[in-house]
């Protein structure tokens, strides 16, 4: 309470100075000397505050604000996990930081070579004969890819104009295709959370561009008929485009060349552990099958041509799609990804092992009180709907809410669409047993203690909010 009373006093405190410089502006804008209105605009009604008041808000609010020292991040499809210090030394050595993309490559080789080295590993983890790591972020990539399947399908002389998603896809998929002019259909899933075959094999035909499926899937599924699904796209002429932003689960232990994929695009940002921006800067990367390598965008990184052992160079695929970044990558997070990746050498499927393994024992710690979403196996999240919390008074979002009470970032809630409340739970690889199960007490205390949870969160800085409202009349001044 002492706490809300203080953000009380302090917002009459601004409002007060505001309508004191609202008082000057009228003032000064009733003058009668026409050349002072003609020469200045008003003063703006801003607070004026001395640098001690202005210091402690914005201190209070970085108080509130919540990062990995304070704990767990379970925000399931954003595979939030911990960024190692490590990863931040070497980006921010002096003879990387201040590499400038425009030096000719003679100067760069350094860079070069780190650019190429992690395509390199991700080629292996993936076993795809291309890998791009020029996309911005992971959409980004799947833009690139879809412009790729255009240039591709034009250089055959044939014009496709849909691309099919599974309504269980991530959900940047739709907006690609739509970007890079496709129209798009959705095919739906059967009971099990895998693709329905029976109702894709009645929407493909030879105006199908390409399939783009998740795997695993935004149910945290593996789509296990793969192999049945490539044969299905073969027949028409289709490509497959299998989403790599759950790769997670699959670090180093699958062939995207055994499942027939021809484009699958992933985040250094999520399986590789550099920052999640707030939008930017992301990293993004794009794998590619042999038929597909012609069209990757401009420029692209390779070996010398001359034959001299350890020096790189740009070079232009015969088809490319052109240029779609001015600059190659986002360097900073590149080096962190590629420290990431040499830290792990060749022990990177346990990457996946463990994540795989958390996430299936959140799932059996809560399956009991919580209503699994698919009965089929997780992978690298496990995803409930809200029935049980619905029996007992509770909403997905009071469990979210509640959650911040006990300390806990909140998980992803109400995605995918498909499912009646969805929470989805990712502990990643990052987190120890000991963490998790203080997540699982704190849900069943919420769930046991459900009327005192009814109306949100109780300790958190801004507490009791409408949500519609927020939604439908946002206020956007900072005096509202």
């Amino acid at each position: 309470m002492q706490h809300t009373t203080r953000q009380t006093v302090r917002k009459e405190q601004l409002l007060s100075a505001y309508a004191d410089q609202e008082t000057k502006a009228a003032d000064f804008t009733s003058s009668p000397n026409p050349l002072l209105k003609k020469a200045r605009s008003p003063e703006k009604p801003f607070p004026k505050l001395s640098e001690v008041d202005t210091m402690r808000h914005f201190h209070r609010l970085a108080k509130s604000n919540y990062s990995w020292d304070d704990g767990l991040y379970p925000l399931g499809s954003c595979t939030m996990k911990y960024n190692p210090l490590i990863n931040e030394r070497i980006a921010g050595d002096e003879a990387l930081k201040h590499a400038h993309p425009a030096l000719p490559p003679r100067y760069t080789q350094s860079v070069l070579r780190m650019i190429f080295e992690t395509e390199e590993i991700l080629r292996t983890l993936l076993d795809l004969p291309g890998v791009t790591i020029q996309p911005a972020a992971g959409a980004h990539g799947e833009l690139i890819g879809v412009m790729m399947m255009r240039k591709y399908f034009l250089s055959r002389n044939e014009k496709r104009t849909t691309i099919i998603i599974p309504e269980s896809a991530h959900g940047t998929n739709p907006a690609s295709a739509a970007m890079a002019g496709y129209k798009t259909v959705k095919v739906g899933a059967r009971e099990n959370g895998l693709t329905n075959l029976d109702e894709l094999k009645k929407l493909l035909s030879t105006d199908v561009a390409a399939l783009m499926i998740t795997n695993p899937n935004t149910l945290g599924i593996f789509e296990t008929e793969i192999p049945a699904i490539k044969k299905m796209l073969d027949e028409v002429g289709a490509l497959l485009y299998i989403d790599g932003a759950n790769l997670n689960a699959l670090v180093g232990k699958i062939s995207f060349t055994a499942m027939g994929a021809d484009l699958t695009q992933l985040n250094l940002h999520k399986t590789f552990s550099t920052p999640h921006g707030g939008g930017g800067p992301g990293q993004g990367a794009l794998g590619c099958s042999s038929r597909m390598l012609p069209f990757l965008p401009l420029e692209q990184v390779r070996r010398s041509a001359d034959g001299k052992a350890n020096t790189f160079e740009f070079y232009n695929p015969e088809k490319s799609i052109g240029l779609i970044k001015a600059w190659y990558g986002q360097f900073g997070n590149i080096v962190r990804g590629w420290t990431y990746m040499k830290s792990w050498g060749n022990e990177a499927y346990k990457i996946a092992e463990t994540a795989v393994l958390n996430a299936n024992y959140m799932r059996a710690q809560l399956k009991d009180i919580l209503t699994l979403a698919s009965d089929s196996p997780s992978m690298h999240e496990c995803v409930f709907s809200q029935d049980s919390l619905q029996k007992a008074g509770l909403t997905t979002a009071n469990l979210a809410k509640g959650l911040l009470d006990y300390g806990f970032y909140a998980p992803t809630i109400y995605f995918p669409l498909n499912v009646n409340g969805a929470m989805m739970v990712e502990p990643t690889e990052t987190e120890s047993k000991a963490e998790m199960d203080t997540f699982i007490m704190a849900i069943r205390e919420i769930v046991a203690n459900a009327p005192k949870h009814t109306h949100g969160a109780q300790q958190t800085f801004v507490t009791h909010i409408d949500e519609t409202a927020a939604a439908r009349t946002p206020r956007l001044n900072w005096n509202s």
